[in-house]
């Protein structure tokens, strides 16, 4: 059973509703990969989901709670909230660099995705913020250090940019509403492509495993169509397998 922790992918909404003179106010948690956490479950994965708000606190701490898994995820969380736990924000007392870490992990043979988002690689207005992070070391491309976000609000069909067991034989892709820029690193292989920019990369670190989607799992970037879509769980798991040395290209 490939066991796999997933960190971010959902945040707390707060709104204030103003009816004539008085006015109240909503607090919600979010959750944007249910539809993802459901595929994998029915796949038989054993998935741990880290809540964003979460994340500081209860990513793991050592290599041996990362070698409880055999992916990690990172989708929609920013670097700070691996760099910053209330010991070292609040407290002003050193930690374990975690972004260290995870790199060091991989670098030893785990296997790590990154997935799109506006907390992901540089982000909205560059608060990702992976750019030269360990995190960045072992991503298959470079992270740029401004906001990189593409938003195509008329919708964008990713292609298959070279034969692959991960994304061919599944038909035409719906369309994306977004994406993020980067920059492969000469060692990787891209699989797919946005407007001729990198969507779909691979590598290799040391004796790990790394791979990029830079567009999002959830709606707003993955549109309604591709949420429907019948290959929607086999994409994602497929990319999954190749992580966990299950599958090759």
């Amino acid at each position: 059973m490939i066991k796999i922790l997933l960190a971010g992918e959902s945040w707390i909404s707060t709104t204030t509703e103003y009816k004539g003179y008085d006015s109240f106010t909503n607090t919600k948690l979010e959750i944007g990969c249910t539809a993802l956490l459901k595929e994998f479950e029915n796949l038989n994965y054993q998935v741990t989901h880290i809540l964003a708000h979460d994340v500081p606190e209860k990513f793991p701490w050592s290599i041996d709670e990362l070698n409880q898994y055999d992916v990690v995820i990172l989708s929609d969380i920013g670097s700070n909230s691996l760099a910053l736990s209330q010991k070292v924000f609040d407290s002003g007392r050193p930690t374990i660099n975690r972004m260290e870490l995870l790199k060091n992990w991989v670098m030893d043979g785990g296997s790590l995705m990154m997935a799109g988002g506006y907390l992901s690689f540089g982000g909205f207005e560059g608060k990702g913020h992976y750019h030269h992070t360990p995190i960045e070391d072992v991503l298959p491309v470079n992270v740029l250090p401004y906001d990189d976000r593409i938003e195509v609000p008329d919708g964008r069909i990713p292609q298959t940019s070279k034969a692959n067991s991960i994304s061919s034989d599944l038909g035409d892709f719906p369309p994306v509403l977004g994406y993020q820029e980067t920059s492969v690193k000469e060692s990787s292989e891209i699989l797919m492509t946005i407007d001729e920019t990198p969507l779909l990369v691979i590598g290799k670190s040391g004796k790990g495993r790394s791979l990029v989607y830079t567009s999002d799992i959830a709606p707003h970037w993955a549109s309604q169509e591709f949420m429907s879509w019948s290959h929607y769980g086999e994409f994602f798991s497929r990319c999954i397998k190749w992580l966990a040395n299950d599958l090759e290209v």
